[in-house]
């Protein structure tokens, strides 16, 4: 039985991760990073800068040009009781949706007194009565309000604060776009020497945006795989990324997404034909790419639809396989960990 015709449950996609594995700060320089070249049967211990060294003249390398907000803000209900924002993307008329962490939720018009002495009323559910979000009104541009007096939204298995190191860390080289709640941890191994590398060894880079949301975190809590709702995201694919994939196609180069955030975008693209707006594309083994050649991913969470994205990319048995052989060599983990680079496997050679 094939990877594209088993069926496949929640507990397929679960590892036994050593704890000290999670990294809990960035690589001293971003290209120090490691990178297992998972290309082939054997995998590789590599250096991340070496990664221009593994493309070819003509290959096209696409990001993801989305920027992290700092949208985890603080306040209090007129009560006195504790709130915390996280907000997930910026609507009109100072409106935000929101995840909200309160003891006891506030009522429709409620008004939170956040700090940095503003305030935040709340409106209502998102995207419906039934929604899981919540969305409030500020009483200034959120933006502004959240680059004055947000924090930097790292990941719940991160367990410091943030800080300094995190503000410019917890970001890509060439962040554009405000509105991600996380980062697309693959490229933040990227610095100004790996891309000039890559532009020098005639390489190509585009760019896309998704703004990654908080959901990316969520777990999935069905055995049955396919009763997963996943979160929705917004992108776009501008026309000049469109052109340069068009072009790479036409001189034989591959296609490399940086990220999961990158192929769930061009992916979304070419299966529903649309070049901006929400995604909710749930990528499992016996998915058919139609953009992405190789991949260049961090390790993730044990039973995360990411686990599930890469093994339907590159083969679960082979997936599996490179998370042994990282955990066995001290490859570091998530978001500030290291990297991995991976090759499409063709399921109808099997």
């Amino acid at each position: 039985m094939t990877a594209a015709t088993r069926t496949f449950s929640l507990s397929d996609f679960d590892f036994a991760l050593p704890p000290e594995l999670i990294a809990q700060h960035p690589a001293p320089e971003r290209s120090a990073s490691r990178l297992l070249d998972g290309r082939a049967a054997t995998p590789v211990d590599r250096v991340f800068r070496e990664l221009p060294g593994l493309l070819r003249e003509g290959d096209l390398v696409v990001f993801n040009n989305t920027q992290v907000v700092k949208a985890r803000l603080f306040g209090e209900k007129s009560t006195g009781g504790k709130v915390e924002l996280l907000v997930e993307r910026v609507l009109q008329n100072h409106e935000v949706v929101a995840h909200m962490k309160v003891s006891k939720k506030p009522l429709a018009g409620g008004v939170l007194h956040m700090v940095g002495d503003f305030t935040a009323t709340l409106v209502g559910r998102w995207p419906n009565e039934d929604g899981q979000l919540f969305r409030f009104q500020f009483s200034g541009e959120p933006h502004a309000l959240m680059a004055a007096h947000g924090h930097v939204p790292l990941p719940p298995y991160i367990t410091h604060c943030d800080d300094a190191e995190d503000e410019r860390r917890y970001q890509t080289v060439f962040a554009k776009h405000p509105g991600a709640v996380a980062a697309p941890t693959a490229a933040l191994h990227f610095d100004e020497s790996v891309l000039a590398e890559l532009k020098a060894r005639g390489i190509h880079t585009a760019e896309v945006t998704l703004h990654v949301g908080a959901g990316t975190f969520q777990p999935v809590k069905t055995e049955n795989i396919a009763e997963h709702t996943m979160h929705a995201e917004w992108y776009r694919v501008p026309p000049e990324t469109q052109q340069a994939i068009a072009d790479c196609r036409a001189r034989g180069g591959r296609v490399l997404g940086v990220g999961t955030t990158t192929v769930r975008t061009l992916e979304s693209w070419a299966a529903f034909g649309q070049a901006d707006g929400d995604t909710q594309i749930f990528i499992t083994p016996g998915f058919r790419f139609q953009v992405i050649d190789l991949l260049l991913t961090n390790f993730h969470l044990p039973k995360s639809t990411l686990m599930m994205l890469v093994s339907a990319f590159a083969g679960y048995e082979h997936i599996m396989a490179l998370y042994r052989h990282a955990i066995a060599q001290g490859y570091r983990f998530f978001s500030y960990g290291d990297a991995m680079l991976l090759e499409r496997q063709d399921f109808a050679k099997h």
